[in-house]
């Protein structure tokens, strides 16, 4: 099998979306097991009243986690997990706002995630590209 064959197999590419929902499919299931630490979590950030919004967050990452992966609407999954990645990013890692010895680890990470949120917006611009039509 040909790198390019094997690069562009359906199964490499489900697993590619797999690895970019890791991290949304974790959250929401440990936030959903531990509601109470969701909840401070939420209160930590500002968001309240924090039981909605912990449960706001929930559905977000597990029910777009889900159009990802399914297919059904992959866009729509994509670019709102592009959205909340970006606004995470600008809740909790302003860099600008650390302290110096914080400073350099809160940096990085905010740039990781916006590479984050560009990759999901990849992902939706492929998807309707894909599909112009918008048949699911």
């Amino acid at each position: 099998m040909t790198a390019r064959r094997l690069l562009t197999s359906p199964a490499v590419r489900w697993l590619a979306l797999l690895a970019l929902c890791g991290a949304y499919i974790q959250g929401g299931l440990v936030k959903l097991l531990d509601f109470d630490g969701a909840q401070a979590e939420m209160t930590h950030f500002g968001l309240q009243p924090a039981a909605l919004a912990a449960a706001a967050v929930i559905l977000l990452e597990l029910g777009a986690s889900a159009l990802v992966l399914s297919g059904r609407l992959r866009w729509l999954g994509a670019l709102a997990l592009a959205v909340f990645t970006a606004a995470a990013a600008l809740m909790a890692n302003r860099y600008w706002e650390s302290p110096p010895d914080a400073r350099f680890m809160n940096m990085n990470a905010f740039y990781e995630h916006f590479g984050l949120a560009g990759a999901w917006v990849l992902v939706a611009w492929h998807d309707l590209t894909e599909r112009p039509h918008g048949r699911s």
